[in-house]
């Protein structure tokens, strides 16, 4: 089995870090859980960078990450970027295949 995962990484206002967090889960996290293929999401702290947040999106397929219509993704984006105004800035996008093996 191989699941992708996307990674999201944010600087933003340590002040703010928290709230960010919140309006994530309750705007982005809420949303994509409606689509299909979506598995979870973690959010990452940097213990060293207060202002550092990650986030960990799994999903079973890449094309089902990907069927996600540019217009969905802005207007839940608007949502966000209403909620926490210019506060933070996303400093890394990525993707990863996670594949597991049996042990052996």
């Amino acid at each position: 089995m191989s699941v992708v995962i996307e990674l999201l990484k944010f600087q933003t206002d340590p002040n703010l870090r928290e709230k960010f967090i919140q309006k994530d889960a309750e705007i982005w996290t809420t949303a994509l859980a409606k689509y299909p293929g979506f598995l979870s999401k973690e959010v990452w702290i940097n213990p060293n960078n207060p202002s550092e947040v990650t986030l960990i999106i799994r999903w079973e397929t890449r094309e089902q990450w990907k069927a996600i219509s540019p217009a969905d993704l802005a207007v839940i984006d608007g949502k966000f970027a209403q909620a926490l105004g210019n506060t933070y800035q996303m400093v890394e996008l990525a993707e990863y295949q996670v594949r597991k093996f049996p042990h052996t």
